[in-house]
């Protein structure tokens, strides 16, 4: 037995236009930004005859699994691949053609990780990124939730694993290298975006710590890791570390602060990506109460939490808007979509008519959009609909040439394209 994904149908249809009035007039002026849907674009499975294997939905065993793809890639190695990976540890690849059929399983860690969805769903495997030099050291470093006994002893775990030498469709399980241990009190709000920046670095986007609201006042705390975006160098080592921290880090030096930490106030990035135009990182913040947020990242930038949500006070904690709070690019209201997920400039060519836009979509509606941002100014010029009704939307991820695709929770894999093909 296979299970397939289930599919969606595409509509466009105009709906209130997110970020804008009445929720958000003193922040986005509505009448400067297109909200006009975006009907020469459209998206269609990106690879309609492909099959998950068994063992990853369950038919092996007769009981039906969620899939759940969390990483979508490119191994930049000009190899023409795929990368799948899956919150319950399995990462497949596939050849990226239209037509492919057969999925492999290029690394199973299930053994060494904690999932527990549906009622904890945010532990598993949640990131994956190659290293810039893959294509000649192998190396790929992966984040997950370590397998605990004791919720005292939950940890983020961030590895090193290399290719087999036998099987470039093959990652040696064996090769496993612990980087980072970071404690997490809690189950959810773990973020879990790894990403190599221009500069050769990773950087890690790490939740608040979950429970709600913060509670510990992590997202301000720069003596702690959680509610932070990291900066490290995994091609080297540090006393007493399996990784450096950069020099020109912004907090190296300071008593009170991480040296490893890149931004703060950050609640739980889902996901982040740079431009590979511009260089810009680009995170999507969930929200808490009532707004999810788009920000661009910048070198020891607060951006907010808990203090604030969004462009808005939050709570008795927030504040009007101060200088030293670094506000997002983009938001909108829990009326409208309640878990957001980012996202990546487009800067492939098979879709010319999304060329700088920023792709995002939402866990809970299954919307898709387009957002334009003028960097200079960090002003919104457009945020236009592409598809209106699907399943949660998972992750984005783009291949070797650019190409962005999304995934949903039962396993679909969707691409963009020119409506008039």
């Amino acid at each position: 037995m296979r299970i397939h994904p289930v599919k969606f149908i595409p509509a466009i249809v105009c709906l209130v236009a997110i970020g804008v009035a009445p929720y958000a007039a003193a922040e986005v002026d509505g009448s400067q930004v297109d909200q006009t849907p975006l009907k020469s674009v459209k998206v269609v499975e990106a690879f309609p005859n492909l099959q998950w294997p068994d063992i990853a939905t369950g038919a092996d065993e007769g009981k039906p699994k969620e899939l759940r793809p969390i990483v979508v890639t490119g191994a930049g190695d000009g190899s023409g691949r795929l990368f799948i990976a899956t919150q319950p540890g399995r990462i497949h690849v596939i050849e990226n053609d239209p037509q492919v059929e057969e999925m492999k399983t290029f690394l199973d860690i299930t053994d060494r990780l904690h999932y527990a969805a549906p009622a904890e769903n945010e532990e598993g495997f949640l990131g994956m990124a190659f290293h810039p030099k893959f294509k000649e050291n192998g190396e790929f470093f992966v984040y997950y939730t370590n397998d605990y006994k004791n919720e005292k002893d939950r940890k983020s775990i961030i590895s090193r694993f290399r290719v087999s030498k036998d099987d470039p469709n093959k990652a040696d399980p064996a090769s496993e290298e612990i980087i980072m241990e970071i404690p997490q009190p809690y189950w959810n709000h773990n973020g879990g975006t790894i990403v190599f920046g221009p500069d050769g670095y990773l950087y890690v986007g790490m939740g608040d710590g979950g429970a709600g609201r913060d509670p510990h006042g992590n997202g301000q705390n720069l003596n702690t890791l959680l509610g932070k975006i990291l900066r490290i160098d995994v091609d080297r080592k540090d006393p007493g570390l399996n990784y450096a921290i950069p020099k020109d880090n912004p907090f190296v030096g300071r008593q009170d602060a991480r040296g490893e930490n890149w931004a703060y106030g950050i609640r739980n990035i889902w996901r982040m990506a740079f431009d590979r135009q511009t260089g810009t990182l680009w995170a999507a913040d969930v929200g808490q109460d009532l707004w999810e947020e788009i920000d661009v990242i910048e070198k020891g930038g607060n951006y907010g939490w808990n203090l604030r949500e969004g462009f808005h006070k939050f709570g008795d904690n927030g504040s009007d808007p101060r200088a030293e709070l670094i506000e997002p690019v983009w938001d909108y209201h829990h009326d409208l979509g309640k878990s957001i997920t980012g996202g990546n400039v487009y800067r492939g060519n098979k879709v010319p008519e999304l060329a700088g836009a920023y792709l995002y979509g939402d866990l809970t509606t299954g919307q898709v959009y387009a957002l334009w941002v003028d960097e200079t100014t960090k002003q919104a010029t457009a945020n236009r609909l592409i598809l209106e009704k699907g399943t949660p939307i998972f992750t984005f991820g783009e291949d070797d040439d650019g190409e962005t695709y999304f995934s949903t929770q039962e396993g679909g894999i969707y691409k963009f394209e020119s409506a008039a093909k």
